[in-house]
């Protein structure tokens, strides 16, 4: 997998909309229960009881989006004790749980420092350029949309599922969909593992089609050993609505003047 680091392709007005939702996952994930902001002291069965309690209260799950099933029992977040030694407490859950709101708030959760930032890398890279092309409110409505879908599609395909979906994957997905559809031509500097870290600047088509191509692969099960711990097909289905609500802005979305042709090497070190 490469690495995106760079796209040449000046944007003409400042992202605030990326830049808010960056710093808005930012800011969830340093509160979230076992983060960097989870109250010192605390016991790792604790910190994994508060988690699960979080969760089951704010993230999406698959069979309550589908069925509009709620559990009768949730963690509460509290330790207790039973036959099998210590563990969660589960009770009747104290709140009103919205599913369709749920995806909403999902968007915003993140499972560990490289899920975050491997998400606000690529809407770093590639969210600055749809939002100046779509305008500051189509982009956050396209955003939101996005990943609607793609939590929706995954959900339709994995309807019985009570594992919690959380993350703002699907909805970066169908910015880069977008990002392809209308800036396919654009030059992106990129990292590529090879005995070293390798710098190249590649079109969008190939980075992104690469991309896109990996995660259809993993979403069926193949070149991975748990396809189910990470949800391939919210990235597919985000990618796809991405390119079909940029679709018809591409004729009127000119591409920036790139040298053709691969540079690699000494000629593609940044300011060349």
């Amino acid at each position: 997998m490469v690495i995106p680091v760079h796209d040449v392709n000046p944007a003409r007005r400042t992202p605030w909309v990326t830049y808010a939702l960056i710093a808005a996952n930012v800011l969830v994930f340093l509160t979230m229960p076992g983060g960097v902001g989870s109250a010192a002291g605390e016991s790792h069965l604790a910190q994994l009881c508060h988690l699960h309690a979080f969760l089951d209260h704010y993230a999406a799950v698959p069979q309550e989006l589908i069925h509009h099933q709620l559990p009768r029992l949730v963690p509460t977040g509290d330790v207790g004790i039973g036959a099998g030694g210590p563990g969660c407490v589960v009770g009747p859950p104290g709140y009103d749980k919205s599913p369709p709101l749920s995806v909403l708030t999902a968007m915003f959760l993140h499972g560990g420092w490289l899920h975050l930032l491997g998400n606000m890398l690529f809407l770093l890279i590639f969210g600055n350029n749809i939002e100046d092309r779509l305008g500051h409110v189509r982009f956050a409505l396209f955003y939101v949309a996005c990943g609607y879908a793609a939590s929706y599609g995954f959900a339709l395909v994995n309807a019985d599922s009570t594992d919690p979906l959380i993350g703002a994957s699907g909805a970066i997905a169908g910015v880069l969909g977008a990002y392809l559809v209308l800036f396919p031509r654009v030059r992106v500097w990129v990292l590529v593992p090879f005995l070293v870290f390798l710098p190249l600047r590649l079109p969008a088509w190939l980075v992104l089609g690469f991309w896109f191509v990996l995660q259809a692969v993993y979403s069926s099960g193949e070149g991975v050993t748990e396809a189910g711990t990470v949800a391939y097909a919210a990235h597919v289905v985000g990618f796809l609505a991405g390119m079909l609500l940029a679709w018809p802005l591409r004729a009127g979305t000119p591409a920036p003047p790139e040298p053709r042709g691969l540079l690699w090497g000494r000629r593609a070190r940044p300011g060349r």
